[in-house]
């Protein structure tokens, strides 16, 4: 009799699992699965509350759709990934494993932890196997003619596209095994009063049903409303995503499926996908980005600011303008942000206020539900200019008028930022400090001249000397 053991990561769902289906692609084998709760390694890797409770409510209901497969799933607690390998090699020896599997993780970190793990299972004569899931197209295959990675968004979308077809379909839920020889403890997760779970309904069943909901009734015109807040026409399942509740080849088969009455639609949530593998690609090409490194390691040298007081105020949505603190309260609330209100708080946090980006970053860390470091990192660095295929770094995007065209009648910010709520469409993009004070409305000045600000930035990175002529033509590019 052969056993396995599935170790559960990011990947919280019994449908289309690479490494479920390959443990139990034996139809004798007997299989267990463990996930491992690492609170020490969470908060190294700046994990906030919200995102790791979002995981752990999808524990019981895996376990039960586990259990009708006859597999276990044991939950286990270590301080960190350094305990790991020694508690696969005693596990492995007392359960009598013979192979363990799991997805291949492209940080640094994860990558040498899984090292560590594989050689502390061969002293007990267990192999161990990583199977690729996290991207539609795994880190490694979309190369240039030279055998490089693509550091550039649009030639790596064309080269990505012409891998699609070799994507294997979406599998459901592996077949069951006659017999389970190990029983796993109830898991149990206290129940969270946060507001976001109003917004994020946590497991594998529901991010199945956001999904085709999504595809049924946002996908047609998705091209337009994914850029307007007000109107929640994305997906909203970038969490799902982050934790593994549901698979990216589930979205690409699921739009296979249903195509759209509108192909813009299909076409520009396929470009989203897109961004999500190329940033992985970069993540794993590029390893000093896991480190807190800018990609263009020349922007290291601007002055950056570090003024708590502003970042605080950045923070809390207090900054004055009002689509920004908008985004900012959103995140508060829901432990989630807009894509498009991410560009423009991030712009606003590294151009405007000149604050290193590495602070954002991590603030968005600490506080999104679908927290993920390449995702993450990708678009903080693209606002910031520091990045692969960053933004231009003259282009610094102004909050009013990114408020009056994405967000033209104001109901988005009256939402969030209910005390201007009874100001006009006008007025309320950037309101008038006298008005104000005649209505008796408590909301903050501009902390800044937005002008001003973009003629500062401009000049520091005009000022880099060490740019060479290909970082300024990354620059360019976009």
């Amino acid at each position: 009799m052969r056993r396995c053991l599935v170790w559960l990561r990011h990947d919280l769902r019994h449908r289309d699992h690479p490494a479920l289906q390959a443990a139990c692609a034996d139809p004798e084998s007997e299989v267990v699965a463990v996930y491992l709760r690492t609170p020490r390694q969470w908060e190294l890797h700046d994990l906030g509350a919200a995102r790791i409770a979002f995981e752990q409510a999808a524990l019981p209901g895996l376990q039960a759709d586990l259990a009708a497969l006859n597999i276990a799933l044991v939950v286990a607690e270590v301080a960190d990934d350094t305990q790991i390998p020694a508690w696969m090699a005693r596990h492995v020896a007392a359960w009598s494993i013979h192979h363990l599997y799991a997805h291949r993780a492209h940080e640094i970190d994860e990558q040498r932890r899984d090292a560590a793990v594989a050689a502390a299972v061969a002293e007990q004569a267990c192999g161990m196997s990583l199977l690729d899931d996290v991207c539609l197209v795994p880190p490694g295959r979309v190369l240039t003619r030279e055998g490089r990675p693509y550091t550039v968004f649009t030639p790596f979308k064309k080269a990505w596209l012409t891998h699609l077809a070799g994507v294997p379909a979406a599998r459901g839920a592996p077949p069951p095994r006659q017999r389970c020889w190990l029983d796993g403890s109830a898991v149990t997760v206290p129940a969270s009063q946060d507001s976001w779970t109003r917004f994020w309904p946590a497991g594998e069943a529901a991010a199945l049903t956001r999904l085709e909901r999504f595809i049924a009734t946002d996908l047609s015109g998705y091209a337009v409303a994914r850029d307007h807040p007000e109107s929640d026409g994305s997906s909203r399942l970038s969490p799902y995503l982050a934790v593994g509740n549901i698979s990216v080849r589930q979205c690409l088969q699921a739009l296979r499926r249903h195509g759209s009455g509108d192909a813009s639609g299909a076409a520009s949530w396929l470009n989203e996908l897109c961004w999500r593998d190329f940033y992985r690609h970069i993540l794993a090409a590029f390893p000093r980005v896991c480190r807190h490194q800018a990609f263009l390691g020349a922007t290291d040298a601007l002055p950056w600011r570090h003024d708590t007081g502003d970042f605080a105020r950045w923070c809390e949505g207090r900054t004055g303008f009002p689509i920004v603190d908008a985004g900012l309260r959103q995140l508060r609330e829901q432990a989630w942000m807009h894509n498009r209100l991410r560009m423009i708080c991030a712009s606003f946090l590294a151009k405007d206020l000149f604050i290193d980006w590495r602070w954002g970053e991590r603030h968005f860390m600490r506080h999104l539900l679908d927290a993920d470091l390449a995702a993450n990192n990708g678009g903080w660095q693209w606002c910031a200019s520091t990045g692969n295929d960053a933004v231009p770094y003259f282009r610094v995007f102004n909050p009013v008028l990114q408020s009056r065209r994405f967000d033209p009648q104001g109901d988005f910010i009256r939402r969030y930022v209910p005390e201007l709520a009874t100001l006009d469409a006008r007025s309320i993009h950037a309101p008038d400090a006298a008005m104000l004070r005649a209505r008796g409305i408590d909301y903050p000045p501009p902390m800044l001249d937005h002008a001003q600000a973009r003629t500062r930035v401009i000049a520091h990175f005009r000022g880099l000397r060490t740019l060479n002529a290909a970082q300024m033509s990354l620059f360019s590019a976009t």
